[in-house]
């Protein structure tokens, strides 16, 4: 769940996917540099190239395996080179002195240094799990409406199992922040690889991209929770009428971190919800998540004791504003509460990027529609009306979504299901990757997308149930 901390700005890396940079002059080629961030480092490279006097540039991000990302604008005039990527808010502007380009790159109101030396391009990488073509089951192109959200259309991928007539089907729900079908981030694919075990298990698998994102129609940036449910309604409606491939009783919802949040949800509703697979799901509400999750992340990047504990204090206050939001009012008293906190820290470097400008994104970001509806949703709700089965599993070293705080509310909530299995995996993150303390910068490091051990143990709770 790709959530933000309050007095430390953890970089978004799974949204920096987007595009940026260079050209002109003899200056074609690849610029590599590394963007360093909070004691992360993300390395980027730029390939310039110039036709008839116009520069093009595609942006490479190895750690995210993304490559040949396009840009908007690279313009190169009297030795200063700025590229832009208007639909993600990217700007970098640099000077060329000396074979370097010496800038600064801008997203969305953060300001980082880079520069650039030419390299040789950057090759793809392709993590060890990523199933390879041809695979040994059927997989279609799919689409499908959401009548309840002004008919949007989804663009999804349904797998189907080979040699096994009307196999259980699943449908995944990715977690928070607008994600692609595969849950892509920092090089893995999370849902690829969980799709095609699965698939190979005999369960079929929708997967599709959320609202607004990739191929799929619609506004992700006004969407809460509750809109997702619906789109997972639009995606069950639709298998509904499938059933010339897949048993239509056989339904079942596997959410990973907010999509652990918002299959209850769906659950609690719909009857004929056969099953649902909670991955890293919250137990607690979102402000009791935002506030562990804050702590636990600055513990394991070693902030003072005396800042957590102020930012902690500062954190449930700013959250209790967005609960109750009273428009442009409660954005000013969060950002006069930003205030009082900086004045407090005592690591200088979280003090010098805690701007008034980042302030005040961070208070647009917290009044958001989507975190408003979050900090308040108790997911005991929604888990006192789910008498399927559940199967609720997570990592013992997830920073994000605490495991036992959360797994224990989950078991909690469904105290009255007859049929509800809790899994803690030792030593495995919020991605469920095996780690070794489960923070953030780990995530790109690890090789492994999935750890098999926990794959294994989800399919085999289906298969054990039909």
């Amino acid at each position: 769940m790709q959530l933000f901390t309050i007095f430390k700005i953890i970089f978004r890396l799974a949204f920096f996917l987007g595009t940026l940079i260079a050209s002109a002059q003899d200056i074609s080629g690849t610029w590599k540099g590394a963007l360093k961030v909070q004691g992360m480092e993300l390395p980027l490279a730029f390939n310039i190239s110039e036709t008839d006097g116009t520069l093009t540039t595609t942006l490479d991000s190895p750690k995210q395996n993304a490559f040949g990302l396009p840009t908007d604008e690279t313009t190169f005039v009297e030795n200063k080179l700025t590229i832009i990527q208007s639909q993600m808010g990217l700007e970098y502007t640099a000077t060329y002195t000396d074979g370097t380009f010496k800038g600064t790159f801008k997203q969305a109101g953060q300001v980082f240094p880079l520069d650039l030396t030419k390299g040789e391009k950057v090759v793809k990488k392709v993590k060890p799990q990523d199933p390879k073509k041809p695979y040994p089951y059927a997989s279609e192109e799919v689409t499908f409406e959401n009548a309840n959200a002004n008919n949007i259309k989804f663009a999804g991928t349904l797998t189907l199992p080979k040699d096994v007539k009307n196999p259980p089907v699943v449908i995944l729900i990715t977690g928070s922040g607008p994600q692609n079908r595969n849950q892509e981030l920092l090089g893995h694919k999370t849902f690829l690889v969980l799709s095609d075990h699965l698939t190979r298990q005999g369960i079929a698998v929708l997967r599709y991209d959320d609202r607004g994102t990739a191929k799929s129609e619609g506004d992700f940036s006004v969407a809460t929770s509750f809109d997702f449910a619906s789109d997972v309604e639009a995606a069950m409606a639709y298998l509904q009428t499938r059933s010339d491939v897949v048993d239509v009783n056989k339904i079942g919802l596997v959410g990973h971190s907010e999509g652990g949040l918002i299959a209850p949800i769906v659950a609690a509703k719909n009857k004929n919800v056969a099953f649902c697979v909670l991955l890293a799901g919250p137990g607690v509400d979102g402000k009791e998540i935002l506030l562990t999750q804050g702590k636990r992340a600055a513990e394991l990047e070693g902030y003072p004791v005396i800042d957590i504990a102020n930012s902690q204090e500062v954190s449930a206050k700013v959250f209790d504003i967005s609960a109750n939001y009273k428009g442009e009012a409660s954005k000013q008293k969060i950002v006069a509460l930003f205030k009082e906190l900086k004045a407090k820290l005592t690591f200088e470097k979280a003090k010098a990027e805690f701007t008034e400008q980042v302030m005040n994104q961070q208070a647009e970001m917290i009044t958001s529609p989507w975190m408003r509806a979050f900090i308040k949703y108790d997911p005991q709700t929604s888990l006192q009306k789910v008498n399927c089965p559940v199967l609720a599993i997570n990592g013992e070293k997830d920073f994000q979504v605490i495991s036992d705080l959360n797994l224990n509310a989950i078991e909690k909530g469904l105290k009255h299901n007859k049929d509800v299995t809790i899994k803690q995996f030792k030593d495995l993150n919020h991605l469920f990757q095996t780690s070794e303390t489960g923070a953030l910068s780990e995530y790109a490091e690890i090789e492994e997308t999935f750890a098999p051990i926990a794959l294994n143990y989800v399919s085999a709770w289906i298969n054990a149930r039909f």
